[in-house]
């Protein structure tokens, strides 16, 4: 059975604060969105829903609204000038397609980032927290991956979270912006009631995907590439569940209540599985085989990212609770199921 997901600092409590969450209708935004709201938050959801959707916008109203516009972003924030806190979900994540468009995803990601600091700025937003990546580290053989390591990405996506990330501190340091920025490792899993769960379009992600193998449905599950100097020669990630991520943003708004101004910081487990344990660990918890073939390795993609997460331990009081690797499976498992009736 999957367990419900456990709550750090259960008795903070948010009530009367509004939040503007941009990408609220996404995956990982839904779930900051809930979390939120448990705590008496209200979040107010910006999104074009290109990505993210209307049904898993459940707790607070919506603006629907594009980042790249930048008269359309302004208005947007005008609507609500006594918000403080900004978290910023919204961006093009999927590796392949910018390596093939790097266009799409500079003037999606930077240009939209611009113009949301710039529409914080003018209505007295002070306080952000974005979501980066552990792409912006490259590759690199030091593991686990502590947050001082040079940030050298190797694809257009890692390239315009970095990109973003130099505008933050810009502010911070111009401005006075306040922010914490997670670098996130692989978000995984789903709501523990089957609520809201990863439903992106096309999905890339080898969880889902591999599920959906498992399922019988599509043509199963492509595995890219073998020839990685891994110990199976599969790629290597760290799988942290989503509901540890948006109770993280609620451990961020905390320790900026506290008086922290800035931080960049590693969200994961400090555990890396390889792609072939990953299949392995689903036809364990589904007990059905994920079919799979073997294809070449994709443009962008790194062989091996894990976390050192001690500084979101010591700054955040911030530990995953729900991010065992069966948990996340059998949440997404769960929710992947009622979605397709199988």
């Amino acid at each position: 059975m999957f367990q419900a997901a456990a709550i750090s600092n259960p008795n903070y409590n948010l009530t009367g604060q509004d939040f503007i969450v941009v990408g609220g209708g996404g995956y990982i935004g839904a779930h900051v969105c809930k979390r939120l709201a448990e705590r008496g938050g209200r979040p107010i959801v910006f999104d074009n829903f290109e990505a993210g959707h209307e049904h898993a916008v459940k707790w607070g109203p919506f603006e629907t609204m594009d980042l790249r516009d930048r008269g359309q972003t302004r208005a947007a924030f005008q609507k609500y000038p006594n918000v403080k806190t900004v978290i910023h979900l919204a961006s093009s994540i999927e590796v392949g397609e910018g390596e093939r468009a790097p266009e799409e995803f500079y003037e999606n990601n930077v240009s939209g980032a611009f113009n949301l600091l710039m529409a914080m700025r003018a209505t007295g937003a002070d306080r952000l927290i974005f979501s980066s990546t552990c792409a912006t580290y490259g590759e690199t053989q030091n593991m686990p991956l502590l947050e001082s390591e040079i940030q050298n990405p190797f694809s257009v996506y890692g390239k315009t979270k970095l990109a973003i990330e130099h505008m933050i501190q810009s502010y911070h340091k111009a401005y006075g912006l306040n922010y914490v920025t997670f670098r996130y490792f692989n978000a995984s899993g789903a709501d523990e009631g089957g609520e809201i769960g990863e439903e992106h379009d096309p999905e890339t992600h080898l969880i889902p995907n591999a599920l959906k193998a498992a399922a019988g449905l599509g043509k199963g599950l492509k595995l890219f590439g073998t020839d990685y100097d891994t110990a199976d020669g599969t790629c290597v990630r760290d799988y942290i569940h989503v509901s540890d991520i948006a109770e993280a943003h609620i451990q961020a708004i905390r320790a900026m209540d506290g008086g922290l101004t800035q931080a960049e910081l590693n969200l994961g487990t400090g555990e890396g599985y390889s792609v072939l344990q990953i299949i392995n660990a689903i036809e364990k918890v589904t007990g059905l085989p994920v079919p799979y073939e073997v294809g070449p390795r994709r443009d962008g993609d790194l062989t091996q990212l894990y976390a050192n997460s001690a500084k979101a331990r010591k700054i955040l009081d911030f530990t995953p609770e729900n991010s065992t690797l069966e948990n996340i499976i059998e949440t997404a498992w769960n929710f992947h199921r009622c979605k397709w009736g199988v």
